[in-house]
């Protein structure tokens, strides 16, 4: 059966290199190392073709909030796939799965977006509302507001409006990004704050700071120049950054005194992860549009949304003349009625109360204890069901290993190498795990990303 099993995984890794083209991969590398193929999944667990078991702290990619195996979003795929197993939105149609998840979703995001698109995966959502932004001002006489500001460290998507819209330089040179309108503003990273020349300021005033980095490249551009400013509630892929409780108002205040549209990407902090529905809701935004997917449907289907808040719903709606954008499977029956029974599951069980009361505050603290005092940490931040350690070469003081990402690297192979599934940016470990985590799982997970700490220290020298 060993045998066999070892043959089978072969196989398909022969086949993987053969005809696979993975994304963010150095395809050369991966075929001479093999893939690691995945072929089950339950609850928080992953297995792979050898057998082996993985406790996966990332949910997927952010994204699995009810854990894998779900019964009941496989059968309510299944019964859509039956029904009305595919058919579009155009020529006047719609159907009952897209009618009620567009309507439930209303009742969920923050005051105000009561209208939805639909789309299908992070990436097309935010291409879409950077097209919508350009729309409404288009509508609203203002064509030459066409700048779209974003933040170092961003992550908003691969098409060539979203990547250049991303503040992670890696991803623009092989594709000669960023396009022209797009132009950058500091992250609120109150860790890099030293680094990048703020000082020692605490984090309160760095907020202050960093806001107003925003309203000096608003005057730089000119006002009439300016679209919108996109941003994530919390940066995920550019390290878990969370802002200081000072910087969203300012932020807010900001957009609102010279007119920029404020756009929250929604895609990894909505549907629970920062123990409220929308990450909005946790750092009290009022934002005029919103993308969102992963969550929405826990993965298990691609679909993704936006949101218009009332100025944007009022112009774009009225504009009496047809709205030229939409995908072929935007709304797609089939996702339409998996999103719709993950959200009926997310909130019968109670799972976004449960991340901010119980299993939330359970995995901070238990992070807190874990590394607080550990010789290679220089800081644990979390919210939620999101969280992040800071790998340092000097504990207490704020500053990064000379080689960017390598001892995040080595620090991750432990983890994959010991069944954990803990992502790696630069030298920040993250995590993100189901929101159907039990306290068991979690301290599986503390347990594990401790000894894949505790060796990398070893290694370099830390302990």
């Amino acid at each position: 059966m060993v045998a066999e099993t070892h043959n089978l995984t072969k196989h398909w890794q022969a086949l993987d290199a053969a005809h696979h083209v993975h994304p963010f991969t150095d395809t050369a590398a991966l075929n001479a190392e093999g893939v690691r193929v995945i072929t089950k999944a339950d609850g928080v667990y992953l297995w792979d073709s050898n057998g082996n078991k993985i406790i996966d702290g990332m949910s997927g990619l952010w994204c699995v909030q009810v854990g894998y195996g779900n019964s009941e979003l496989a059968e309510a795929g299944c019964e859509a796939l039956s029904v009305l197993p595919y058919y579009n939105h155009f020529f006047k149609t719609s159907n009952p799965y897209t009618i009620e998840l567009a309507a439930k979703l209303a009742t969920l995001l923050p005051d105000g977006h009561t209208h939805v698109l639909f789309a299908n995966s992070g990436s097309e959502a935010n291409d879409t509302a950077l097209k919508l932004i350009r729309y409404y001002w288009n509508l609203k006489g203002r064509p030459e507001k066409k700048i779209h500001l974003s933040r170092e460290l961003a992550y908003h998507g691969v098409t060539f409006a979203a990547a250049s819209l991303s503040g992670l330089t890696p991803m623009h040179p092989q594709w000669d990004l960023p396009l022209p309108g797009f132009a950058k503003v500091p992250a609120p990273y109150w860790f890099g704050a030293e680094a990048a020349g703020y000082g020692d300021a605490t984090p309160e005033e760095f907020g202050l700071l960093v806001a107003h980095k925003l309203e000096d490249k608003i005057l730089e551009l000119g006002p009439d120049n300016v679209a919108s400013f996109s941003a994530e509630p919390v940066q995920g892929a550019g390290g878990l950054i969370f802002p200081p409780h000072s910087y969203w108002p300012e932020v807010q205040r900001i957009c609102a005194k010279y007119d920029v549209l404020l756009h929250a990407d929604e895609v990894i902090t909505g549907f629970g992860r920062t123990g409220e529905w929308f990450g909005c809701q946790t750092y009290a935004i009022e934002p005029d549009i919103i993308s969102m997917a992963k969550g929405l449907s826990s993965g298990y289907q691609p679909i993704s949304a936006v949101s218009l808040g009332p100025r944007m719903a009022d112009t774009l709606l009225n504009a009496n003349e047809e709205m030229v954008h939409g995908y072929t499977y935007s709304g797609h029956p089939v996702a339409c009625a998996v999103a719709l029974r993950n959200l009926e599951v997310i909130e019968r069980l109670g799972l976004v109360a449960r991340v901010k009361n119980s299993i939330g505050p359970y995995l901070q603290q238990r992070l807190r204890e874990a590394f607080q005092e550990h010789a290679l940490v220089g800081e644990v931040r979390g919210e939620g069901l999101l969280a992040a350690i800071e790998l340092v070469p000097h504990k207490g003081v704020r500053e990064f290993f000379p080689e960017v990402g390598q001892v995040g690297t080595h620090c991750r192979n432990y983890c994959f190498s010991s069944g954990l599934i803990s992502r790696a940016i630069r030298d920040t470990m993250v995590l993100a795990p189901p929101l159907t985590a039990t306290e068991s799982e979690v301290e599986e997970i503390v347990m594990k990303l401790k000894s894949a700490i505790d060796r990398t220290a070893h290694d370099f020298g830390r302990i």
